[in-house]
């Protein structure tokens, strides 16, 4: 008989009231079923696993639970890993963040002299959204490559906007910046991020995605709900094989180890690191804003954002945040890490009606209380 370690609580010192992984855990068993899709769950503090929570199956034709070791596409977080294999290239003296798209590239439009890599990290690019690119050549079946993204891109005359002057989510600058990793390093973006981040850190099971050439152990599937609102398979999309911007698979085990290795500073020190989380500003100097267009990748239209390399930066009620959330077919992730109280949350869906970045701010309101001001 296997154990259950769904809703199993890890404990160890914190500061919150003894009830809190208990109240974590009423969070999601109202919301999965121990027969559909679901979640994996983990809270962190002061360095210690304090709530580690496993819900739902990872593939309803096994119906094998999810567990610590269950791994889930990542999609846009992502970005962080991306963001860190370039720092570390600039940290070696490979790269500089102000190289222009066409130093790196030299068969790239004009409109590529002026893009730096600063401005890829950032979003502040203007780069053409690849998706609204895409032909119907592609599909679930026949999926969009990151040399081809390049190639659509290297088809445009222009920009969305002069570079710094605007702020809008880009997944074309990662991957881009993931082709830029390729290219400087001499090796495949999925090895070197294989090499100089997860062995480094002995994220063993963590890995870019590209199929055909390796295999997700522990995988979990992602699904949706069609209208009769039941689970339909959801994995893959058009977009699914792209690396720089979604194509990392890893588990609650692995992300302790990368929660662990930024806190400690492991791969790169503070003072470099800082750069990750200082926030953009404009080239005239003010503070960017999120596009006014409604879309997809539009969290929140006409609104201050804050964003360093890779990660989000505002902070919830009072509290100073570094976060980021990842949104693709069958899957929605989230990771948000509050630095000064040692507060970390990371929640992984293999379903697209949950919501990872409100129920890990649910989590969040048991573990600190608001700022007063």
């Amino acid at each position: 008989m296997k154990t259950r370690w769904a809703g199993l609580f890890l404990a160890a010192a914190f500061s919150a009231a003894a009830v809190a992984p208990t109240a974590v855990d009423a969070i999601f068993k109202p919301l999965i079923s121990s027969r559909d899709p679901g979640a994996a769950v983990l809270v962190r503090q002061d360095g210690r696993t304090v709530f580690l929570g496993g819900y739902g199956v990872c593939d309803l034709h096994t119906f094998e639970r999810i567990g610590p070791s269950t791994n889930f596409r990542l999609a846009s977080v992502t970005k962080q890993f991306t963001a860190m294999a370039v720092m570390l290239l600039v940290h070696a003296g490979k790269l500089r963040y102000a190289e222009t798209l066409s130093e790196i590239f030299p068969k790239f439009p004009e409109y590529g002299r002026n893009i730096s890599i600063r401005e890829l990290l950032t979003h502040t690019s203007g780069l053409p959204d690849y998706e609204d690119l895409m032909g119907p050549q592609w599909s679930a079946d026949h999926q969009i490559d990151d040399e081809e993204v390049l190639g659509l891109l290297e088809r445009q005359s222009q920009g969305k906007f002069v570079p710094g002057s605007r702020w809008a989510y880009s997944n074309s600058g990662y991957v881009v910046l993931g082709l830029i990793v390729a290219k400087i390093s001499g090796e495949p973006f999925a090895n070197f991020l294989k090499d100089h981040i997860f062995n480094r850190l002995d994220m063993t099971s963590t890995l870019v995605y590209v199929k055909g050439k390796n295999q997700v152990a522990n995988r979990a599937y992602g699904y949706s709900r069609n209208q009769q609102g039941e689970f339909v398979a959801a994995d893959q999309s058009a977009t699914s094989a792209t690396l720089g911007d979604g194509g990392v698979y890893s588990n609650l085990l692995d992300l302790a180890k990368w929660d662990d290795a930024l806190r400690k500073g492991s791969l790169l020190d503070p003072k470099e690191m800082s750069a990750a989380f200082t926030r953009v500003r404009l080239a005239d100097g003010s503070a960017p804003v999120w596009p006014l267009e409604p879309g997809d990748d539009n969290l929140d239209p006409g609104k201050p954002v804050s964003y360093g390399f890779g990660w989000f930066l505002d902070p919830y009620k009072g509290h100073a945040r570094i976060w980021h959330s990842g949104t693709t077919s069958g899957f929605r992730t989230v990771i948000d890490r509050f630095t000064r109280e040692r507060l970390s949350i990371i929640i992984l869906s293999n379903r697209t009606d949950l919501d990872p970045t409100s129920l890990a701010l649910h989590i969040v309101d048991i573990f600190l209380p608001a700022e007063i001001k």
